[in-house]
């Protein structure tokens, strides 16, 4: 959706997306608006401006991601974050869709007409109001445009779970009403989308009930499976599984993959509308890199279904040989020996990772773009594969994941990054690494295998946060995880990591060695580096690292600024602030 739509809208019409005591005004009757199609259309479009670009999704918010590296850390998630410290929020989105929805009542367009546009509305407000919980957890619900005199305006917060079932209105009203149930650019919303999101809605709010002990969490997980269903039951997409590299098209070509991608940010050089994912992936200006941790990689199955970490080998083994026979998903998301760029380096870059481990799966193959904000590769906002794994965590959470559902769901995306083994029935027993490491509260091994693979298919991904996941399984002390990169046999010597003949990286612990060729030296005794306990595995360890020990449970959600309880006092606090 082309960003100029909504600027000329807003220019139109006089609408504003500042906060909520601002109160705009129509600059033009409104009749010739809701008199016609063609004007809901225009109106309705305005609203796509929350899609990446327009603010509230992320580049998938890596510096909030259990399994990824990241230098600085999050303010908001440590124990001196107060309120003062946190920014307005802005409710200027919420009126923009409410003054629609107030007055999409003109009989000269037909009710189905009018119902389709409010169901795209509503599913808007639904993402809005998404946002705002997972942010604050309780905030006031206000369904119509609010005047200068409005007493809203000052009236306190509703409940979370109050608002959740809004929410959950929003989108079957959405569901139920919007008359495209796809579309073929996968730009525009449609019932099938609505019932995407009504599925990662549900699935949040149901974990989160369940792992925060809150009640009615397997009402909330059977909507999610329910919505999911729906989506599935369609029959309208699938996984992409065309090409030699099935997975990693899907976020390096232009135009959406409209057989999985269901709703999408497409960007044109020819229309000057572009994005910075080869900037992002390349370089640490844009924030925190795409760069995972040791642990992470360890979750990556050997292609015949088996665990790499059942072989204690695994300890020992070296970025060189790592990634052999295992999930061809790997090497479609970081860069591996053997990776091949048009016209610049393959392996990874020390300037940029902090583990080793780089990040390519947004990256296009143009080297050339690399420092620029340049790329036209599409973004994708929703795809079926979070459909069917949203499907699968719900189920599983709620005990009734069948092997026929594990084969259509999780076999499928494992299949696709050519696992042969393990695709038909459900595991039976549980993975000691991987709930060591990530979920020692975890005891059921469907409930672990599924959480590996979401990590695994959606990492980096904004769906709709990766912080969100962190949230709703009640996992916060885990982003003080150790960050281990790679492992290194020999310290002080050349070492070829792309296995091309040229070495790359020399690891120093003594006085830096003259430089030669392109290597690139790395020096194990700065503050941002240092080696693990067995002596060879590098540690990625800033100064203002997070610690886990720093970790409070109030950082689950943001206070509510200073600034917006000296304008209404009865919003009230949230814990801990």
């Amino acid at each position: 959706m082309k960003k100029y739509i909504f600027i000329a809208f807003v220019a139109l019409f006089g609408l504003s997306a500042c906060d909520m005591y601002e109160t705009p005004k129509a600059s033009v009757g409104k009749d010739a608006l809701f008199a016609s199609e063609s004007g809901l259309k225009m109106y309705t479009n305005s609203m796509y401006n929350v899609l990446p670009g327009g603010g509230m999704t992320s580049w998938g918010e890596t510096g909030t991601n259990i399994i990824n590296a990241y230098q600085g850390a999050r303010t908001s998630l440590t124990a001196s974050y107060t309120p003062s410290m946190e920014g307005k929020w802005s409710w200027g989105t919420l009126r923009n869709i409410n003054y629609f929805l107030d007055n999409n009542n003109n009989t000269a367009v037909d009710e189905k007409v009018r119902n389709n546009y409010n169901g795209i509305a509503r599913f808007w407000r639904a993402v809005f109001y998404f946002d705002k919980i997972r942010t604050y957890n309780d905030v006031p619900w206000i369904d119509h445009a609010l005047d200068i005199d409005d007493e809203l305006l000052l009236a306190g917060r509703d409940s979370r779970t109050a608002v959740a079932e809004h929410i959950y209105e929003d989108l079957q009203f959405a569901i139920e009403n919007i008359t495209e149930a796809t579309n073929s650019t996968a730009t525009l919303v449609t019932s099938l989308v609505a019932a995407g999101e009504q599925s990662r809605f549900c699935l949040w709010e149901g974990t989160f009930r369940k792992y925060h002990g809150e009640p009615d969490a397997d009402k909330w997980l059977q909507r999610a499976a329910t919505a999911a269903k729906i989506v599935m039951d369609s029959k309208k997409y699938s996984l992409n599984t065309s090409g030699s590299q099935p997975y990693r098209d899907l976020f390096i070509t232009r135009l959406p993959k409209t057989n999985e991608v269901m709703l999408a940010t497409v960007y044109s050089v020819a229309d000057g509308i572009t994005n910075g994912m080869n900037r992002r992936s390349t370089a640490s200006t844009l924030g925190t890199p795409f760069c995972p941790i040791r642990q992470f990689m360890n979750l990556y199955l050997n292609l015949d279904g088996t665990r790499y970490t059942d072989d204690p080998s695994y300890l020992t083994d070296e970025f060189m040989t790592e990634f052999e026979g295992r999930d061809k998903r790997i090497a479609q998301t970081i860069r591996v020996p053997g990776t091949i760029r048009s016209n610049g380096p393959a392996y990874p870059d020390w300037q940029v990772t902090f583990t080793g481990y780089m990040g390519m799966k947004f990256c296009t193959d143009d080297a050339n773009l690399d420092g620029m904000y340049s790329n036209e590769n599409n973004y994708i906002w929703m795809r079926y594969a979070e459909v069917l794994l949203n499907y699968a965590e719900a189920k599983a959470e709620l005990g009734t994941l069948t092997d026929s559902d594990w084969a259509e769901t999780i076999g499928k995306l494992r299949a696709r990054g050519g696992i042969t083994g393990g695709l038909d029935a459900k595991p039976t027993t549980v993975d000691k690494y991987l709930q060591e490491t990530f979920f020692p509260e975890i005891n059921d091994p469907t409930i672990l295998e599924v959480r590996r693979e979401r990590l695994i298919e959606l990492v980096w991904e904004a769906t709709p946060s990766s912080f969100a996941d962190v949230q709703r399984w009640k996992v916060g002390p885990l982003l003080g995880i150790k960050w281990q990169g790679i492992y290194v046999k020999e310290f002080d010597t050349n070492i070829d990591l792309d296995l091309d003949g040229t070495p790359d990286v020399y690891f120093y612990t003594g006085d830096k060695p003259t430089p030669e060729g392109h290597v690139v030296y790395v020096d194990m005794k700065n503050s941002n580096w240092s080696v693990d306990t067995d002596g060879h595995t590098i540690l990625f360890t800033p100064d203002n690292k997070f610690m886990s020990s720093d970790w409070v449970d109030k950082a689950y959600f943001h206070p509510i600024s200073t600034n917006d309880l000296a304008l209404n006092p009865n919003l009230g606090q949230n814990p801990g602030y």
